[in-house]
């Protein structure tokens, strides 16, 4: 689904939401679920499209669009440990538009999440928000 997205040319980055599909109760924690909803709501202001989950770790984009990407690394004024926030603001200046593929969400079944200090993380995130709203011509 998400490489049909590119090719048919239904957008030029696709962004997986795992928030379509019901997803099993210990799936994700009540606490990142409103994150999660949160920051969808705060990046479809921001980039005027709509964008349902920003943290789904699905993301797909040509590799040209990539290589104009990649210099605006760690231009959004605060480290993004994750990632996803760099390419979804980096997608936007490049005035891509950004589609959503739903993705089947599990309950975790090895290791442990790295999505741990849910109010310190939100606080970083909401920086770099900040910080891209002022760059991107807020």
């Amino acid at each position: 689904m998400f490489f049909r997205s590119l090719v048919q040319g239904h957008g030029g980055f696709v962004n997986g939401s795992r928030l379509v599909y019901p997803m099993p109760d210990l799936a994700m924690k009540f606490a990142n679920m409103i994150g999660n909803k949160f920051f969808g709501l705060l990046f479809s202001f921001l980039l005027d499209q709509r964008i349902k989950d920003t943290l789904c770790g699905t993301k797909v984009l040509w590799r040209k669009d990539w290589l104009r990407m990649e210099p605006l690394l760690g231009s959004w004024g605060i480290k993004d440990l994750w990632g996803d926030y760099e390419l979804l603001f980096g997608a936007s200046k490049l005035h891509l538009e950004i589609v959503e593929a739903p993705v089947h969400y599990q309950e975790r079944v090895h290791g442990v999440t790295k999505m741990t200090r849910v109010f310190a993380n939100g606080l970083r995130m909401s920086r770099i928000c900040w910080h891209a709203w002022l760059r991107l011509g807020g």
